[in-house]
C-alpha cells in the first residue's frame, strides 16, 4: 500500500502542468473579475449601515464580517472602508480581531491565486530596475520586506499581495509579517470608524493623526527606497556600458 503523500502542496503543484502558464493567468483574470462584478453588486458601502450578515452585531456575526473581509479584499474593495466598517459595527474590541483577521485571509488568499494561477506567466515579464530590486527584497527577506510593506499606508494591499505571489517568498513569513505590520494602521481606521459619531473626541483625533504621520512616513520611505534601488542598479548599468577592453 503507497504511503501518502506528506506534503499536500505536493498535490496542487503536480496539476499545474495540466494547463499552460498563460491558461492559468486566464483563470486567474476570470476570477478576479468575477470577484469584482459580485463585489460591486454587493454594495459594499452599505457595510457601513448594515453590517455583514445585515442587521447583526453579535460576535459570530463579527467572524462572519472576517470571512467576507478576507474575500472582499480579493475582489479589491479598500480595506479603509472595511476597516472604518468593522470599528462602525462591532465597535474596537470586536472590530478590530475582525478586520486584523480578515486582512491576513484575503492576504493569503490573494497570495495562493497568485502563486499558483499568475505566478508562472508573469514572473518572466518582470522588468525594471524597481521591480526586480522589490523582488528579490522579497524573495531573501520575505518577512522583514513584507513587514516594511504593511506597515505604510502608501502601499496597495492588493499590490503587495501579488508581488509577494510572484516572488520566491514563502506563505508562512508573509502571513505572519501581514498580520504584525498591518495591526496599527488597521486599529487606526477601527478606531475612527468606532468613534465617527463624535469627530472632536481625543480618541477620534488621534487615529486621524496617526493616519496623517504615516501616510508622510510612507511617503518618505518610498522616496528612499527609489533611491536605494537606483543607486544599487547604476553600478550593473555602468558595467554594461563599459566598452570591452
Amino acid at each position: 500500500m503507497p504511503s501518502p503523500d506528506p506534503a499536500p502542496g505536493r498535490a496542487v503543484r503536480r496539476l499545474r502542468p495540466a494547463a499552460s502558464p498563460w491558461a492559468r493567468f486566464a483563470l486567474l483574470a476570470a476570477v478576479l473579475g468575477a470577484a469584482i462584478g459580485v463585489a460591486l453588486a454587493c454594495h459594499p458601502q452599505r457595510l457601513l449601515t448594515q453590517g455583514w450578515p445585515p442587521h447583526t452585531s453579535s460576535s459570530g456575526a463579527a467572524l462572519v464580517f472576517a470571512l467576507a473581509y478576507g474575500l472582499a479584499t480579493v475582489a479589491f474593495v479598500p480595506r479603509p472602508l472595511l476597516n472604518a466598517a468593522a470599528g462602525a459595527l462591532y465597535g474596537i474590541q470586536a472590530g478590530l480581531p475582525a478586520a486584523v483577521g480578515g486582512t491576513v485571509l484575503g492576504a493569503g488568499l490573494a497570495f495562493l491565486l497568485g502563486r499558483y494561477l499568475g505566478r508562472d506567466a508573469l514572473r518572466p515579464l518582470l522588468r525594471g530596475r524597481w521591480v526586480l530590486s522589490l523582488d528579490q527584497e522579497l524573495s531573501r527577506h520575505g518577512f522583514r520586506s513584507t513587514l516594511a510593506l504593511r506597515l505604510f499606508p502608501g502601499v496597495p494591499f492588493a499590490a503587495a499581495n501579488y508581488a509577494a505571489a510572484l516572488s520566491r517568498a514563502r506563505l508562512g513569513p508573509f502571513l505572519a509579517a501581514t498580520a504584525v505590520g498591518s495591526v496599527a494602521n488597521t486599529a487606526a481606521y477601527v478606531v475612527a470608524g468606532a468613534r465617527a459619531a463624535s469627530p472632536t473626541s481625543p480618541v477620534f483625533l488621534l487615529a486621524l493623526g496617526f493616519l496623517g504621520v504615516t501616510a508622510v512616513a510612507a511617503t518618505a520611505w518610498a522616496r528612499r527606497s527609489r533611491r536605494s534601488a537606483d543607486r544599487a542598479a547604476a553600478p550593473v548599468e555602468e558595467r554594461v556600458d563599459a566598452p570591452a577592453g
